[in-house]
């Protein structure tokens, strides 16, 4: 029986075990990722190759390694300073190859593969009685553990407009088939955010490129104020609120800057329409339908748009709705609150179940939004989390322990 499996091999997946192994009171033998990928990182690696990502938005100071300068002195031990973007008024970001190489460094120096085992966690169920923590079913055999911690993204569920269904030659940018290089005589790309502009920016080009967006282009240097970094900032403006409150889901959303694009990429953006090599054009798709090899986008307005393809880069579905989320939450009795948000212990990030019981549960990621804050889902949150859960679980196991 492991003492804690991280659901997911993602960046807070792959940044928790290391918290747990260096800050815990937890050995190797301890501790699994499961997660059905081939390799730590595989989902973030795709959809950066599929949206032709070359940066980082995030500092020099947040990667998947725990020594916060590692990055930096990584890229400095192999002279890649370049690679350490400047930012006016903001600290320097990694080139995105630069953050996969360290990443791949510190998977290899600390043989982090050798924890990942590869399987869909299908369903989690408590032991009868409580004492014997958690069975996880997985498509390639059932698992035991006295804690689990999911650390999920968003499982391929990606947000496509209603006028998009089923229409022949519209595809999302992180659909498995999607292929940026593909040559087309013309693409559509719709999204006004960070994707969009990445995406537009770079099939720019090769081929005629019509970014379509539904408002004006805005700029912001980060997801979130910096601030939202800060523990202290987040009890005092966040958990001021009870947890899994609407106003908590309030001051989350209004304080990310969704759909917005770093200053240097929309500088680099409107240079390439400038040059006449991209598009760009305001407006609500209204219908779609492929006509004659082509997809052609009935406008609100009244315009209409077409070309080749049409590609999708309109964000994820809330991760709060996840069909594995509502039905570990079915299945294990766990408190949600407005909108689906779990309701977290805001010490220990365990999820509180119905009858005040206590849960074996505990989440990082986007679905601790409600007590990390706005940046819950960034490398940023990844080390928010992991501080309070390398405290925590250790004291819950040895509390489950002593209870026995």
């Amino acid at each position: 029986m492991y003492e804690c499996v991280i659901v997911g091999g993602g960046i807070h997946g792959t940044y928790l075990i290391q918290r747990l192994l260096e800050d815990a009171d937890l050995e190797r033998e301890d501790v699994t990722i499961v997660d059905p990928h081939d390799r730590l990182l595989a989902s973030f690696r795709r959809k950066a190759a599929a949206c032709e990502m070359d940066e980082l938005r995030s500092t020099f100071v947040h990667h998947v390694g725990t020594e916060p300068f590692g990055l930096e002195d990584f890229a400095e031990a192999r002279t890649c300073e370049d690679d350490l973007l400047p930012t006016p008024g903001y600290p320097r970001r990694p080139s995105l190859s630069l953050f996969l190489d360290y990443a791949d460094y510190v998977i290899e120096r600390k043989d982090l593969e050798s924890l990942h085992r590869r399987a869909t966690v299908e369903s989690v169920r408590r032991v009868e009685g409580g004492r014997d923590g958690l069975v996880l079913a997985t498509d390639d055999g059932t698992i035991r553990t006295r804690t689990c911690v999911l650390a999920i993204g968003h499982g391929g569920r990606y947000h496509c407009p209603a006028w998009a269904a089923d229409v022949d030659g519209i595809a999302h940018v992180w659909d498995d088939g999607f292929d940026p290089n593909a040559s087309t005589a013309e693409t559509v790309v719709v999204g006004g955010g960070t994707t969009a502009a990445q995406l537009a920016n770079c099939l720019a080009d090769c081929d005629p490129v019509t970014l379509l967006t539904r408002h004006e282009l805005e700029d912001a240097v980060t997801e979130a104020d910096p601030l939202w970094i800060n523990w202290n900032h987040i009890e005092s403006h966040l958990h001021r609120y009870p947890p899994g409150s609407r106003a908590r889901y309030e001051v989350v959303q209004e304080a990310r800057n969704d759909a917005t694009i770093p200053p240097t990429l929309l500088d680099r953006l409107e240079s390439t329409a400038a040059d006449g090599e991209l598009s760009i054009r305001r407006g609500d798709v209204r219908s779609a339908r492929a006509l004659d090899g082509d997809v052609r986008l009935l406008l609100e307005n009244g315009g209409c748009l077409s070309a080749d393809r049409v590609v999708l880069a309109t964000g994820f579905e809330p991760v709060f709705e996840h069909p594995f989320v509502d039905r570990l939450a079915d299945e294990l009795s766990l408190e949600r609150g407005y909108r689906g948000l779990p309701i977290l212990d805001d010490r220990t990030l365990a999820w509180r179940r119905c009858d005040g019981g206590r849960s074996s549960i505990y989440v990082s990621g986007a679905l601790a939004a409600g007590v990390v804050g706005p940046l819950a889902g960034n490398v940023a949150g990844a080390r928010r989390a992991a501080d309070r859960l390398a405290e925590s679980i250790p004291g819950a196991v040895r509390s489950a322990v002593s209870a026995d």
